[in-house]
């Protein structure tokens, strides 16, 4: 089974945190995604790389802070991320890498 290099254009990485942690015990992973990618694009790249079933795919935008260090102001970036439910019986383990 070969896959489309575009693939790994559309996940950028996943989210480690403890609310994603807790989120995979509801069969859900979160992944930053690049901010064009569409929800049939996550989908369809999800399922090839990981080689799981998807059922959902959710989507949300965090948009970029203000912050200041030693007062010099700067800009964080927006972030895409996709919070991916996957069907009953397939896991991804995040932290094995791809």
């Amino acid at each position: 089974m070969s896959t489309d290099p575009r693939h790994y254009d559309v996940i950028v990485g996943p989210v480690i945190t403890e609310k994603a942690t807790t989120a995979s015990e509801q069969n859900k992973v979160v992944f930053k995604v690049r901010k064009t990618a569409s929800k049939p694009q996550i989908k369809a790249a999800v399922e090839k790389l990981f080689d799981v079933k998807v059922e959902s795919v959710n989507t949300l935008v965090r948009k970029g802070k203000v912050k200041r260090f030693k007062g010099t102001v700067g800009q964080q970036s927006d972030v895409k991320k996709a919070v991916v439910t996957l069907a009953e019986g397939h896991s991804i383990d995040v932290t094995t890498g791809l």
